[in-house]
């Protein structure tokens, strides 16, 4: 495995799952940590602070990674969390960036609750799993970069069915490609974007009826259209809770 994603993996596995947030946060970040999860101040204390009270409020975690992509010096991954045997569920998705050591120096994230059933036929996490194509993954960042720039962001839905296989297309919030089409320029920037091989990974703002939101789309692409959408979003708290720069 990838040793940037595997620092990542590490951090959540051995600091959240298995309890020891201190040993983690310590051996797998580097010379600064900067947060963006707005509850969770910078640094190793930061780290600490937060966790070692979750960790008592939270005894009982069942952590699972369902997706990750790597892309040079960053790592994304998509999580499923049961804490306290089903007393809260939720699907986070973080990004990473890490240094020339491969160690985490910045993180992103979005949470929200996981409101489907593992057996639904179309739920938050299932679908495709596993990265194909790698050969593809700057052509098919580039085309994302221009669905995101000219649709999302500029609104010209009329350029949507050049990217988007409208057809056949699986969204995993909302039931068909509506649930896209409702969102046609609400996305006010898109800050990050990454990619490999035949999944592209953005975080953007996203401006919808006056409330921000920072929202995480993961997009899986198919001879240069998207056929498959996972959407984590989350509203981003008032600037007066925030311990931190906030979430971008």
């Amino acid at each position: 495995m990838n040793q940037k994603l595997q620092n990542a993996i590490n951090l959540y596995m051995e600091g959240i799952r298995d309890g020891n947030a201190r040993q983690a946060v310590t051996q797998y970040t580097g010379d600064r940590y900067i947060q963006h999860s707005t509850g969770v101040k910078n640094g190793i204390e930061g780290f600490v602070e937060f966790f070692e009270s979750f960790l008592l409020r939270c005894p009982v975690r069942d952590i699972r990674v369902i997706r990750s992509v790597v892309d040079g010096q960053y790592v994304f991954a998509q999580v499923f969390q049961d804490i306290n045997n089903g007393e809260a569920k939720w699907v986070t998705t973080d990004l990473f960036d890490t240094d020339s050591n491969d160690k985490i120096i910045e993180h992103w994230d979005v949470i929200s609750a996981y409101e489907g059933n593992e057996s639904d036929d179309v739920n938050q996490l299932n679908g495709h799993i596993g990265i194909e194509d790698e050969d593809a993954t700057e052509a098919n960042k580039t085309r994302v970069r221009e669905f995101m720039c000219d649709v999302m962001v500029l609104g010209q839905a009329d350029k949507l069915n050049a990217f988007v296989d409208t057809a056949s297309l699986v969204t995993h919030q909302g039931s068909d490609v509506a649930s896209l089409e409702q969102c046609i320029g609400s996305y006010d920037q898109v800050f990050k974007l990454i990619g490999q091989g035949n999944v592209v990974v953005t975080y953007s703002r996203v401006i919808k009826g006056g409330i921000e939101t920072a929202r995480f789309d993961i997009f899986r692409l198919e001879s240069g259209k998207i056929v498959e959408l996972w959407i984590n979003e989350e509203v981003v708290p008032p600037k007066h809770e925030w311990v931190n720069g906030g979430k971008f």
